[in-house]
This record gives C-alpha cells, structure tokens and sequence, in this order.
C-alpha cells in the first residue's frame, strides 16, 4: 500500500505535537517521502493519529461467543479507530496454557480485522493458588499475565509469580482491590450509596490493595502496571511508587475518566463497573493525574454482557461496559473541556500502551506501522446503541450526545474501516 495523506491536522504523541502537514507511506510503514504513485487521501483538515492501543479488551472466545466473537470485536474496534486489541484471558476457560492461547491466536488472526496482542492468566483458572507457566506461555506470544479483576489473595502465592516474572522479564497487569472489603460491592460508599441502599465499598479498598502490592514490588522487583487506578487516595502511594524508582504504570478505564457515581441514578445496570463509579472528586484528581502522566494510560476496559446478565436487580446485574467504538468520542470531552490536549490524550491511548507492552505501535515517525486513525473531533452525534457493531450493546452512553467520529482506520496501510457519507 503506498498512500499520501494530504492536509492533516497530525496529533504525534512521542513529540507531544500537533502540526498541519502530510504523512506518506509505503509497504505498510510510515515513510519521510511520498513514494511514487501514492493514492492520495485528502484529510480536509481533520485529525490523523496513530491507531490505538487498548490494553484490556475482553473478547468473548472461547466459551461466551454470544456476548463477542473477534469478527465482531475487530468491527467494533475498526469502527473505532483502536488498531491494537490487548485482550484479557476471563474467558471460559482462561487463557492459561499454551494450548488455548494458540486457539485464541489463530481465531484472531483469521476473524479480527485489526490486530491483536493477547495476555495470559497469571495463575491457572484464575484461581490464585498455582501460577501459570510463564515462559511456555510468553514463547506462545503472550504480552503480560493477570487474573484479571480476580484477586490473588495468598501474598506468598503472587511474590512466588512477581518474581518469577521479573526473572524472565514479564509484565504482570494487577487489579487492586482489597477483596474482602470489595466483595459484593456494587457502588462507592457515601451517601449516593446509602441513599440507594446499595451495598458499596471505601476507596481505601483500591489503596489498601495498592499498597500491598506496591510493597511486593519493592520486595521483587518485577515489572507492574495497575489495570485501572480510580480513586484519589490511590494516587499519593502510586506517585511515590513512582519516585521510588519501582517498575510501575497506570491504567484507567474511559468510564472512570468521563462518568462519576451519581449516573447510576434510576438503578441503571449499564453504569455499573467493577469497580464501581466513583465520586465526581475522584474522577477529577484521575482526569489531573492523566494529564500529568502520573495515570499513564487510557483504555476501554471493554466487557461485554448480554442483556440476560444486564437486565436483573442492580446488586445481581453483570459489571461491565462495551467500549471499543465508545472510547474515542467519550476521550474528546477531556480534550472538549479543556482537561487533557490531543498529544496527551493519544500518549495515553497508543504510545504508552504501546511502549509498556513492547508492540511497535503509537507513532508517527518514520519506520513506524501505518496503523491510524483519521477522525473528526468535532462531529456532533447522538449514541444509538443498536447501531454499535459489538454483539453485546450493554453502554452507559446510550443516548447521549457525544463529539469525535471516525472516519477512517488503517492497519499496516489497509484500509479497514470507511464511515459512509452521511
């Protein structure tokens, strides 16, 4: 494929710039010089960015092919200019030997239309009492090994596995959450909570399970990235985490970043997340640490749920939110408001990600993958959750009027999604 995109508004997160200029490929990669004969793509002033990353989509193979297969995750994620699926092992049955994540390898590559990097369970079934085998897995192509939002609650268990990721050089994603105190939790406490009376849980929680891992790592050394940090006192121990020179990054779901917990008004079983929505305090000291790289990355955490596990009482209902086509425009409020610039947010949606997992993703350099997104920041819509091209539709953003569309998505140079003229 050899292409020019001309008059582009180009957001380059790895120089925090954006500038007015062209962007040439050819045979798949970013090249300094338009090559001969390129088709020329006139942008018409609109955004191109690298492709995103998102670290920590849940596709539904094998076991719940029903809520998201990878035809359908990979149309979904086309849509929505992610080019990169990092996807969770909560499958049935996890992702946890060799053998299934080669089954999971060969349906994405045959069905995804975008690429697809995948993470192994740390312990086998998810379990937390016996570690997986982590080189056989990494020779198999895993990226990183976690439990997902099941925590390993035997201490002696997860410094068994820390170190022995940090021997063969593995990144391990960790969810932190103190379990007892956040089993059964279905809100943030306060007075939202009692108000509603929803059986909730402290923060602290998130920091409680912070520190303890935190500590782990001093002990170890390993290399550590926290799925989703969402509360405001979590964030002093990560920063001195941080200055203490320990091996450690930071995620955050869109969800976290954009809604607070006064939305699960009417019982909406949409806005229900794990963990749940937070006070609009903390997702504003979330939106502060983004901006100051302290949260160094942003992804949809998307969890697809029928709508058998969403319609039932609050307390009883699935957690979790489809997020792949919802990720971009629910990202622009942050720019929109004045919060987060466009570099930053893409350092947050494609190079860190991208950097921390070791995938040649998230730039626009030469010699980098034509993996991009042209967009148009400004677009107003109204989100029809019928029209997502998920298999399940269970999104908070129902209804709500949003700014960003898509407007094109390109792998390696391939075109793999075209938004049709209005």
């Amino acid at each position: 494929m050899t292409l020019t995109f001309r008059n582009a508004r180009l957001i380059d997160p790895e120089t925090g710039e954006e500038r007015r200029g062209d962007l040439h490929v050819a045979e798949g990669r970013i090249v300094d010089a338009a090559p001969e004969g390129a088709e020329v793509i006139d942008c018409r002033g609109k955004c191109l960015a690298p492709g995103i990353v998102d670290l920590g989509v849940k596709v539904s193979e094998p076991g719940e092919r029903h809520k998201e297969s990878f035809a359908s995750a990979g149309r979904a994620a086309a849509r929505g200019g992610v080019t990169t699926m990092v996807t969770r092992p909560d499958t049935s049955p996890a992702i946890d030997t060799p053998e299934v994540l080669e089954f999971v390898a060969r349906r994405a590559e045959a069905d995804s239309k975008v690429r697809t990097a995948h993470m192994a369970a740390l312990t086998k079934g998810r379990d937390g009492r016996e570690m997986t085998e982590f080189g056989f897995l990494m020779d198999a192509g895993a990226v990183a090994f976690t439990d997902c939002d099941r925590v390993v609650e035997d201490t002696r268990v997860l410094s068994r596995a820390l170190t022995y990721a940090k021997g063969l050089g593995a990144l391990v994603v960790g969810h932190v959450q103190e379990p007892g105190l956040s089993r059964g939790a279905a809100a943030t406490s306060g007075k939202f909570a009692s108000l509603y009376g929803l059986p909730a849980v402290s923060p602290m929680a998130e920091r409680m399970g912070l520190d303890r891992d935190i500590s782990l790592l001093e002990m170890t050394g390993a290399r550590y990235h926290v799925d989703q940090i969402t509360s405001a006192r979590a964030l002093p121990a990560l920063e001195r985490a941080k200055r203490n020179g320990l091996d450690i990054t930071a995620g955050i779901g869109i969800h976290h970043l954009t809604l607070n917990e006064l939305d699960v008004s009417g019982y909406r079983t949409f806005f229900k997340l794990k963990p749940p929505l937070r006070a609009e305090d903390d997702r504003q000291a979330a939106v502060e640490a983004v901006a100051s790289g302290l949260i160094d990355v942003i992804c949809s955490m998307h969890t697809p749920q029928d709508e058998e596990s969403k319609r039932l009482p609050f307390e009883e209902a699935a957690s979790g939110a489809v997020g792949l086509e919802t990720l971009l425009p629910a990202a622009m409020q942050l720019v929109h408001s004045g919060s987060l610039t466009l570099p930053q947010l893409w350092r947050a949606l494609s190079l860190t990600p991208a950097r921390r997992l070791g995938l040649d993703a998230g730039r626009l350099s030469a010699g980098a993958p034509a993996d991009l997104v042209l967009f148009d920041p400004d677009a107003p819509f109204v989100l029809d959750r019928s029209t997502l091209a998920s298999k399940s539709k269970n999104t908070p953003f129902d209804g709500a009027r949003m700014q960003g569309r898509v407007l094109g998505t390109w792998v390696g140079g391939a075109r793999v999604y075209a938004r049709e003229a209005a």
